[in-house]
């Protein structure tokens, strides 16, 4: 389907929001988001997802609903499976031409909206975005940026700032992303990889509005490990050519030791370095061994084929019953009538 077919059936514009336990910034998020997108003389739909909340996000974004059905949808994970996973959850409810990821802790203004819909309707099919004067801490600017080095030279793919959600895709990269049936994936990598004409564009970045961030330390390692064992092979190469060095250097040590054994006779003053080359070799195995058990794990979670989230509900407009929350068929998730606040469960 071409963008001008499209639009005529479907919203220009499709704003995908995850959403978990942020009951305290959620009307200011709204009071912000719907003027922006009102500004830019496009059709539009804002699709909330909330991923299994724990607070009363669910029903404030059910309340949401009810005050502009004409352009909010609202889809109720049963669990919470994580910010990519209710992003993916987000693209196959999506149908707009232009597909933005906008967090909803508001450290991305969505008054930039208007700057990535810009360059999308110029033509590019990706548009990521740049943090300016980034408003974290100063760590998680350092950690950002060596990420994004170790990141680029291992997969090769070029995004400034990996951490930043606010982000267009083209109907055609949604589309692909769809098919895709990965359990684990970085979404800008992942769309960076099925881009032809990529572009990005600074944007602004403002503190949190309310509440905390949702990644501990570990989950941005365990996000980085995701997005490099994911999209290359380096690592298991990298792992090999130190196992070839460290053997040839084994057997240089051995002949090294024989010959001292032959000249010198036996001696003991070295058993320390030596106990201290066992521990490093040691180390290495270790970590190798882990690298193995992540990739042999992502294979395993693959060849599951279990769904990658579970919807409970979706709540959207309906001919002749705006405010009726109706089921809607997805391939990879399984819907249920029924409605709660707080925590949907299963």
């Amino acid at each position: 389907m071409s963008y001008t077919q499209h639009r005529s059936t479907s919203p220009e514009v499709s704003v995908i929001v995850p959403v978990y336990n942020e009951e305290a910034g959620l009307d200011a998020l709204f009071a912000r988001l719907y003027p922006a997108l009102d500004a830019l003389d496009a059709t539009y739909e804002v699709i909330f997802i909330n991923d299994g909340s724990r607070d009363k996000s669910a029903a404030i974004l059910a309340q949401q609903f009810r005050a502009r059905p004409d352009t909010t949808r609202v889809v109720l994970l049963n669990g919470n499976y994580g910010q990519h996973m209710a992003i993916l959850a987000g693209f196959e409810q999506s149908r707009g031409a232009i597909v933005l990821t906008l967090d909803a802790d508001l450290q991305n203004p969505p008054e930039e909206i208007g700057k990535l819909v810009h360059k999308m309707r110029e033509g590019y099919d990706y548009v990521g975005s740049v943090r300016r004067e980034r408003q974290d801490t100063l760590w998680r600017r350092k950690a950002s940026r060596a990420m994004n080095r170790l990141r680029e030279r291992i997969t090769h793919i070029q995004m400034t700032d990996q951490g930043c959600m606010l982000r267009a895709y083209s109907r055609q990269i949604i589309d692909t992303i769809n098919r895709c049936g990965e359990v684990n994936t970085f979404i800008p990598a992942l769309a960076y990889t099925f881009a032809q004409n990529p572009i990005e564009v600074e944007v602004a970045h403002e503190e949190r509005f309310a509440g905390e961030s949702k990644y501990s330390l570990y989950s941005l390692i365990r996000l980085n490990f995701d997005l490099v064992t994911g999209f290359s092979v380096v690592p298991l190469q990298w792992l090999s050519f130190i196992g070839v060095i460290l053997s040839m250097g084994s057997a240089g040590l051995f002949l090294l030791l024989v010959i001292r054994r032959f000249v010198i006779g036996a001696e003991v003053q070295g058993v320390f370095t030596l106990f201290a080359i066992t521990f490093f070799m040691l180390g290495v195995i270790i970590f190798a061994l882990g690298l193995l058990g992540e990739y042999i794990g992502r294979i395993y979670q693959q060849v599951r084929a279990r769904p990658r989230y579970l919807v409970q509900a979706v709540l959207e407009p309906r001919e002749g019953d705006l405010m009726q929350p109706v089921k809607s068929p997805s391939s990879s998730a399984v819907h249920t009538d029924r409605i709660t606040q707080g925590n949907p469960q299963p």
